[in-house]
């Protein structure tokens, strides 16, 4: 192949905005600054979307419920989320980042790779870029960003995490394997809670553990994420960085440490997973037509509920509405429920033009 993404000597930054939601909240108002701040409800069954350094210090993190957060931390201070500010300072980025290469993905928001080994400056030093970049984010939002710089994706997402808040980390080919093989698999970027409680269940806790098992093996027991597990394992991660990617579909699920019973714990328990989705939404600037609810029961059995819309959600309540009409009609559920996950499909690029908010006909 004679493509970037297979050359050896890829140069790839991950940046990652620092608490990006609650720090704007912090620049925006003066009073909010030094002390711990969550964004999200404060209500019975809010969810906590962001989480202020401070607040991470009393043990506040995203998609914790907000009592819990709250218990914690009785001085936090809750603020309701402002996507359309997030969105603005998201674009000022973006603009930035335009000005080093057009070979940009955005995950959400608050964070993107980019591919610098063929750049608009002319800059041969990948970690000189990632400075230069933070540098023109802090002077341009007055906010923080942190960047992890290496020769793929998987690891400068890993090296984004080392340094932060405020700082960046580099991964060269050479420190590469090593470094994958000291790392808990529960910390892999792309391994969740319930694929790490399966690795260790098959003897699987490290790098070097993964990198024991045979493809064979791990395609038998995660199917096509196998042969991903396989190569990060020994630090090959040859997926390109792709611009302007757009999904045909785009899901969020979470497998739950007690099984749910009642509607507001499973209510609160989606929160997180649609906020998580529509920061895709937001990102892309797409909406979707299509909202899948999926459950998943305490003997593994599960069911899927989908409503079409007339047209694309276009705001983070329309979607909220959609969930809640699907989620209540299972309660009370015949068990107790596991996991549950929120899908959207049916994809579309937003009109530049401003439409009037969607009217879901529930």
């Amino acid at each position: 192949m004679n493509d970037m993404s297979s050359a050896p000597n890829r140069k790839i930054i991950h940046v990652d905005m620092d608490a990006f939601y609650a720090s704007v909240e912090q620049r925006d108002n003066p009073e909010l600054r030094g002390k711990p701040v969550a964004v999200g409800g404060a209500a019975a069954r809010g969810v906590v979307a962001a989480a202020s350094y401070e607040a991470r210090s009393f043990g506040v993190h995203s998609a914790m419920p907000s009592v819990t957060a709250k218990r914690k931390c009785p001085e936090l201070i809750f603020v309701p989320p402002r996507f359309d500010v997030y969105k603005a300072v998201s674009q000022q980025i973006r603009e930035i980042f335009a000005d080093y290469t057009p070979v940009v993905e955005p995950l959400s928001l608050d964070e993107a790779y980019l591919d610098v080994t063929q750049n608009r400056k002319g800059m041969e030093i990948a970690t000189e870029i990632a400075s230069e970049i933070r540098d023109r984010i802090k002077q341009t939002t007055g906010l923080n960003a942190s960047a992890g710089i290496s020769y793929n994706k998987f690891l400068a997402k890993m090296a984004s995490d080392l340094n932060k808040p405020d700082g960046q980390a580099v991964i060269t080919p050479k420190a590469g394997p090593a470094f994958v093989e000291a790392l808990p698999v529960k910390k892999f970027h792309g391994v969740g809670p319930a694929t790490a409680e399966k690795m260790h269940g098959l003897g699987i806790d490290t790098g070097a553990d993964l990198k024991q098992k045979t493809l064979e093996f791990l395609v038998e027991h995660f199917g096509k994420s196998g042969a991903y597990f396989y190569g990060i394992a020994r630090g090959i991660d040859d997926r390109q960085v792709k611009p302007d990617r757009v999904r045909k579909s785009i899901g969020a699920e979470d497998t739950f440490s007690e099984d749910l019973h009642a509607y507001e714990p499973a209510r609160e328990g989606l929160q997180p997973l649609i906020e998580k989705v529509w920061d895709y939404c937001e990102a892309y600037e797409i909406g979707a037509k299509t909202v899948t609810l999926k459950v998943k029961y305490a003997d593994f059995n599960q069911i899927t509920r989908s409503k079409t819309v007339p047209s694309p959600v276009a705001a983070i309540t329309d979607l909220q509405a959609v969930v809640d009409l699907l989620l209540s009609p299972i309660f009370p559920p015949r068990k107790g429920i596991r996991l549950l996950g929120v899908t959207l499909s049916s994809l579309e690029r937003r009109s530049p033009v401003v439409e009037p908010q969607l009217r879901l006909a529930l």
